[in-house]
């Protein structure tokens, strides 16, 4: 990725640089970047491979300003979408300063991050381990677990941490930003991602699509803003398209009488009002496109290579 670095602050003591949050689907790299980010910049959901596209999360830590790189979780793909979302993810590594590897406690030492910490190896790129929800596994199981990771790869240190509730956050936040090269921010100090509003909108929808419908069909889905109109009154009028790839499927995310596509909007009303600070009105439209996963725009959309 390409940025231009920030004119320096009157400190010369200023340091900066990439992190690249690297998993197993499911592993907990959002709720990880949303936590230490403080607001909402990753959508969130118990369904695997949720994250499609590179997200980042900016903190500030005194001086120190890290760039968090969320990735798509990494597993073995199998359609075109899997493999442009991994190839997303080792390439955000590759561009990364420093590497942390997120597991899942609960999950373990499972197959997906196996491949990975192989992987890294091959690379010879040392990672910093942190083991994630470490309060759904009791202490000798994960000191096992740490043992056996630690044997199969090279990390420079092992935390761990609940992301969902902050224990032991701040200790790794404090070591990485105390490992930073020294050189200018890349964003303002206020600033807290790089995405822009229109595609966090569609993201916000998306993630209420995977929460309230419990089966497969959110993987047929994507969400598309059409148009943003900041009205005089202060609020922002977001029209959405909720694409699905076949005509029977857009009969469940209406639902009956429009009762789920109305869930939906209002619970992703809710959410950006409380991110974006203001009244927000969104209205929701599904329609069909057949192979979306295929098209080449879509993919350019979310930063993701077509061809990998």
């Amino acid at each position: 990725m390409k940025v231009t670095p920030m004119s320096n602050p009157s400190n010369d003591e200023t340091k900066s640089g990439f992190v690249a949050v690297l998993g197993a689907p499911n592993a907990g790299k959002s709720t990880f970047i949303n936590r230490v980010v403080g607001t909402k910049v990753s959508i969130v959901s118990p369904k695997v491979q949720t994250t499609r596209t590179r997200v980042l999360g900016i903190m500030m830590v005194d001086e120190s300003q890290l760039i968090f790189i969320d990735t798509p979780g990494i597993f073995e793909p199998r359609r075109r979408l899997d493999r442009a979302m991994v190839a997303a993810a080792w390439s955000g590594a590759a561009d990364a300063d420093m590497v942390v590897l997120l597991v899942d406690c609960k999950r373990g030492f499972d197959h997906d991050t196996r491949n990975i910490v192989e992987n890294l190896s091959k690379q010879q790129r040392r990672a910093a381990l942190v083991l994630n929800k470490v309060d759904l596994v009791k202490k000798p199981e994960l000191l096992a677990l740490a043992a056996a990771l630690n044997e199969a790869g090279s990390f420079t240190d092992t935390y761990m941490i609940s992301a969902l509730n902050g224990d032991g956050v701040d200790d790794l936040i404090s070591d990485l930003a105390g490992a930073l090269p020294p050189g200018p921010w890349m964003f303002p100090s206020d600033q807290v991602s790089d995405m822009p509003a229109r595609l966090l909108a569609a993201e916000i929808t998306r993630e209420q699509i995977y929460l309230q419908l419990r089966q497969e069909l959110p993987y047929s889905t994507t969400v598309e803003t059409e148009s943003w109109e900041e009205r005089p009154d202060g609020s922002v009028a977001i029209n959405q398209v909720i694409y699905v790839e076949r005509d029977s499927q857009k009969g469940i995310v209406l639902g009956k009488g429009g009762a789920q596509i109305k869930s939906i909007g209002a619970k992703a009303r809710s959410e950006l009002e409380e991110i974006l600070e203001q009244k927000v009105h969104v209205m929701l439209f599904v329609k069909v496109r057949e192979k979306w996963s295929d098209d080449p725009e879509r993919y350019r959309d979310w930063g993701l290579d077509f061809s990998a």
